[in-house]
């Protein structure tokens, strides 16, 4: 009988030892694994070396970290309708806020000049991938939400729109009071030819008409406030297909 108790003890040990060097050996393998150098790869990344890039056409919001040149993280966005442009070009993020109602959860606010535009959430989650908005980029609140996390005031948010830019929707009429994106357009190509000195901030003022005045009379082309094609055409600015 001691015998017999002796030898279950004597397996019961060597089934506890067994165990034991079981999870030692798993924990060993498991651990050798894990890449700890780069599993949590947010933190280490410096927030400062970040920069957005948006496509409109494509309705596409990535973050980039311009220390390795590498996409992060890539949201579908919304982008503004056909009367309501997405402004295009590169500006910075001037104001954080955790906003409410239509604009979602978060507010990241970009330096546009001409108008009050920026990045936020929605409470209608159905827009996303389409043009749906007053301009500003939509997000689902999930993703505004991290995105906030991530990017600090003053980062660089480069906005494009396909192969036309400004002019993805063709060319519109403008006349003073008119803002935008091709407004800034028409102020560069004037500066260039040298008959725009005021700031370029996509607003079609008085400085703008006086300068457009200056140029068509100069050209022996009517006097007129009104900037349509055959003035985007004198201004070199031509959509080709």
């Amino acid at each position: 009988m001691n015998r017999r108790i002796k030898i279950i003890l004597l397996l019961f040990i060597l089934v506890f030892v067994v165990i034991i060097i079981g999870n030692y050996i798993h924990l060993f393998f498991t651990k050798k694994g894990i890449d700890y150098e780069n599993k949590d790869t947010y933190s280490k990344i410096n927030r400062s070396d970040l920069a957005i890039l948006i496509e409109v056409d494509k309705k596409q919001l990535y973050v980039i970290d311009l220390n390795s040149n590498k996409i992060i993280k890539n949201y579908t966005v919304a982008t503004g309708k056909q009367d309501t442009p997405t402004p295009v070009g590169t500006f910075k993020v001037e104001e954080k806020a955790k906003w409410g109602g239509g604009f979602g959860s978060r507010w990241l606010g970009l330096n546009v000049p001409w108008g009050k535009y920026g990045i936020h959430g929605t409470n209608q989650p159905g827009s996303i991938g389409f043009n749906a908005s007053g301009g500003c980029i939509r997000m689902r609140n999930k993703d505004v939400e991290e995105l906030y996390g991530m990017i600090e005031n003053n980062t660089t948010v480069a906005i494009i729109n396909g192969e036309y830019g400004p002019f993805s929707h063709g060319f519109r009429e403008l006349v003073p009071g008119d803002r935008g994106a091709d407004v800034m357009e028409v102020q560069k190509r004037l500066k260039i030819k040298g008959y725009y000195s005021e700031d370029i901030d996509g607003i079609y003022g008085e400085g703008m008409k006086q300068s457009l005045i200056k140029y068509l009379k100069d050209n022996n082309m009517e006097l007129t406030d009104i900037i349509g094609y055959e003035i985007y055409e004198k201004l070199d600015i031509m959509l080709m297909d």
